[in-house]
């Protein structure tokens, strides 16, 4: 089968699908950094987080900080091979975007503002790439 008969066979990709792709791929970017700054300032200032008394959660504050960091790490990583429309970056998106939304619901009474800011870019990312024909294989 010759390249013009492949992309002939091939559904149409929308105009929106793509540019959810793109914005995706951005957003993954930002939130990325956005969880490496609560990351370093996690470690470098484990007083700078004021959890909520009898949090059922209780984990200290560093160990938050080297999740967010790792974790951001990943995300700009994917974010960078989102732009590619790659299946494994895709992939990888949607398996990070969900661990970030539920690891921000656990951090929510850290920085309720933040958390909650990051799960609705994180619930956006998903949506954006579940769209048919965002991602080739």
């Amino acid at each position: 089968m010759t390249e013009y008969e492949r992309r002939r066979d091939e559904p149409e990709v929308s105009g929106w699908a793509l540019g959810g792709a793109s914005f995706a791929a951005t957003m993954m970017v930002v939130i990325g950094f956005f969880q490496v700054i609560a990351g370093l300032t996690a470690i470098i200032d484990d007083e700078f987080f004021v959890v909520t008394r009898n949090y059922t959660f209780d984990l200290d504050v560093s160990a938050w900080g080297w999740i967010h960091l790792i974790l951001g790490i990943l995300l700009l990583v994917t974010g960078y091979g989102l732009f590619s429309r790659a299946l494994w970056a895709g992939m990888a998106a949607l398996f990070l975007a969900v661990l970030t939304a539920v690891e921000n619901f656990f951090f929510i009474p850290y920085y309720p503002f933040w958390a909650i800011l990051v799960i609705a870019l994180s619930v956006w990312v998903i949506w954006a790439l579940t769209r048919p024909g965002v991602l080739r294989a």
